[in-house]
């Protein structure tokens, strides 16, 4: 299993360092390790070719999102795996070691994952909380991704995942133009056609952004052409059989109605909201929100840093 390592890069400076560390720290190099430089303004590319580490090739685009920077990674690659590792996370000692061992005992997937540790702005870190995986041990074949997905933290964080090139070039690659979601609607559609091999012990570090934590207000507001969701439904109508899809569906749309209520929209929340309940009924989380719509912007943001406290 020969691995290349796919890092998108903008004005990180001062995390990328630490990132290339616990990727030369592996007990299992890769191949190489591809930096997309996607216009960084900082100096982080600097700071990269710098190193002159014979692992590491810097490429460079102008700025153009993350999408595209991984899609270059991508097309850069020479191996027939790529994992990917965002410029501000990192990686555990044996992550790399994990991957290639799932892919020896399943060599049927196409995809090989495991679980993360998510870490807060003080350094705490807890465990991404998964449902509903039927694993005898710590691995095994995840073949009910929407139903695990639309119940937990997302199985699949795209710092904590590989996937053969070809697999992921079917699909497109990255879906370009999207500023949110792109990775979750990327796994979906590989998770749609492809088996997934995964392991439940956290071998990743996601490093939150404070403007995704949950009980902080958003930094920008979602997108109106909603393209995930679109496409969601899509693999919805051309997979009728899959399980959990239609819930999942209702857990995105449930995720961008609590962004436009914690920024004070209320009817772009009461329409994300309704749809939600058309693809899952019984999302008791959507329903409370109907509650929320009428309390005043600056209580609604209260109740969320209390929920979000527990």
């Amino acid at each position: 299993m020969k691995i290349s390592v796919v890092i998108p890069l903008y004005n990180k400076k001062e995390t990328i360092l630490r990132v290339l560390n616990s990727v030369l720290s592996q007990t299992v190099l890769p191949y190489e390790i591809i930096v997309v430089n996607d216009g960084s303004t900082d100096g982080s590319e600097q700071i990269v070719a710098q190193l002159d580490h014979p692992l590491i090739r810097l490429v460079s685009q102008s700025n153009q999102g993350v999408s595209a920077a991984r899609n270059l990674g991508i097309a850069e690659a020479r191996n027939d795996w790529i994992a990917f590792l965002d410029a501000d996370d990192e990686w555990l000692p044996e992550f790399l070691q994990t991957i290639t061992e799932l892919f020896e005992k399943y060599p049927e997937c196409s995809l090989v994952a495991t679980s993360y540790y998510m870490q807060d702005t003080e350094g705490r870190r807890e465990r991404n909380h998964l449902s509903k995986i039927k694993f005898k041990g710590d691995h095994g074949i995840i073949k009910n991704y929407f139903q695990v997905a639309s119940c937990s933290h997302p199985p699949i964080n795209s710092s904590a995942v590989a996937v053969q090139k070809e697999v992921i070039e079917s699909i497109g690659g990255f879906p370009a133009g999207v500023t949110s979601g792109e990775d979750l609607l990327t796994w979906a559609r590989i998770a749609a056609a492809y088996p997934i091999a995964y392991s439940v012990i956290p071998q990743s570090v996601f490093i939150q952004d404070p403007a995704h934590i949950y009980a902080r207000k958003p930094n920008r507001i979602p997108q109106k052409l909603d393209i995930v969701g679109r496409s969601l439904v899509t693999i919805a109508r051309t997979n009728k059989r899959l399980p959990g899809i239609r819930k999942y569906i209702s857990h995105w749309h449930k995720m961008r109605s609590s962004i436009y209520l914690r920024l004070g929209m209320k009817r772009e929340s009461f329409r994300e909201s309704i749809i939600s309940l058309s693809y899952y009924l019984l999302n008791f989380k959507v329903i409370s929100y109907f509650f929320l719509l009428g309390l005043p912007t600056s209580l609604t943001s209260k109740i969320f840093r209390k929920l979000a406290s527990r």
